[in-house]
């Protein structure tokens, strides 16, 4: 694992995360931190989908791949905000 492959996923978590908390409705009490987290994890979690499903490569943007990165986002935003939001912290 490189600098650069890092770099990419933290740039490319924040990307998925911040467009998966934009689409979720409401107002979400997570940090800046915890959305980058989530977005990597969808980002990671949407990837090993397409594989799965065989959709991994499309001409252009794969964007059956990056649709399945963002709908996971905005659930792990949501299960995030929530688990937050019942432990009555906010960050």
């Amino acid at each position: 694992m490189t600098i650069e492959s890092i770099l990419g996923a933290i740039v490319i978590g924040a990307v998925i995360g911040a467009i998966g908390r934009l689409l979720l409705p409401g107002r979400q009490a997570i940090g800046w931190i915890l959305t980058i987290v989530v977005g990597i994890v969808a980002a990671l979690l949407g990837t090993l989908l397409a594989q799965v499903l065989g959709v991994e490569t499309t001409p252009g943007i794969d964007w059956i791949e990056l649709v399945m990165q963002v709908v996971l986002a905005v659930v792990g935003v949501g299960l995030v905000a929530g688990l937050r939001r019942g432990s009555g912290r906010s960050v």
